[in-house]
């Protein structure tokens, strides 16, 4: 593993599949009691250059992490900087209601499928019908088809989910690293899923690290033990390299 200075890093971390396990539907994962506080410290250790980089909506994100950290939801298209602060929300476009119509009618075919709703897209879920995996990228293919300089079809851990093109997990590391506290920092991206690896290449681009979670660390589990002795390693050596 390559160390780094941690009192000089900005981390950008995914949430499902990287800080905690993904569950059967979003709103079932399981996020341990101990997490939003390390986050919290870690956060407040690193002069608030720590940021949640999740598909979530940013109400879900504040729901299962209830603390003053920075988040930014839905692939990129909300951003917020401080708890109550306001919310940077590009304009982009809207999802054809009939393309939720055709994937809502899809999943009746197969039991244990649904649709999420986002702000400017949806996931098709098949995590519990994985027979539908293969049709259900074929119908989301040829929804995006319909509008290709508007939207992308992102693959993620048993789902598919159309998303306006434009913004990504690596255009919130690139917006970031140009604003204080992030900026002059080395960048950290943690992140377990293709949706990920946009905010991993600008983090390399940068000088930083893109850290896929089950190269590096394996599990959810491991990562946090990791991010709890980085904790313990700022108080014991705030100025030295860490292993990453």
């Amino acid at each position: 593993m390559q160390d780094f200075p941690h009192a000089h890093a900005a981390l950008f971390l995914d949430f499902d599949g990287t800080l905690v396990d993904i569950a059967e539907r979003p709103e079932a994962v399981l996020v341990p009691p101990e997490l939003p506080a390390l986050l919290e410290r870690l956060s407040a250790r690193l002069d608030g250059a720590l940021a949640i980089v999740s598909g979530r909506p940013l109400a879900d994100l504040d729901h299962f992490l209830p603390v003053a950290i920075a988040k930014a939801g839905n692939h990129g298209a909300a951003l917020r900087l401080t708890p109550g602060g306001p919310v940077e929300q590009p304009v982009l476009p809207q999802v054809p209601a009939a393309w939720r119509a055709r994937a809502e009618e899809f999943v009746q075919s197969f039991p244990g499928a649904f649709v999420e709703e986002k702000a400017h897209g949806f996931a098709l879920h098949y995590r519990q019908a994985p027979q539908a995996g293969g049709p259900a990228g074929a119908l989301m293919e040829s929804l995006v088809a319909e509008a290709p300089d508007s939207f992308v079809l992102l693959p993620a851990h048993m789902a598919w989910e159309i998303t306006p093109s434009g913004v990504s997990k690596g255009t919130v590391v690139s917006t970031l690293m140009a604003r204080a506290p992030f900026a002059g920092r080395l960048p950290v991206f943690v992140g377990d899923d293709v949706t990920d690896e946009a905010g991993m290449a600008v983090a390399r681009a940068t000088g930083g690290l893109g850290l896929r979670l089950q190269d590096r660390f394996g599990s959810p589990a491991v990562f946090r033990d990791w991010l709890a002795a980085l904790d313990h390693r700022f108080e014991q050596a705030p100025d030295k390299g860490f292993a990453a």
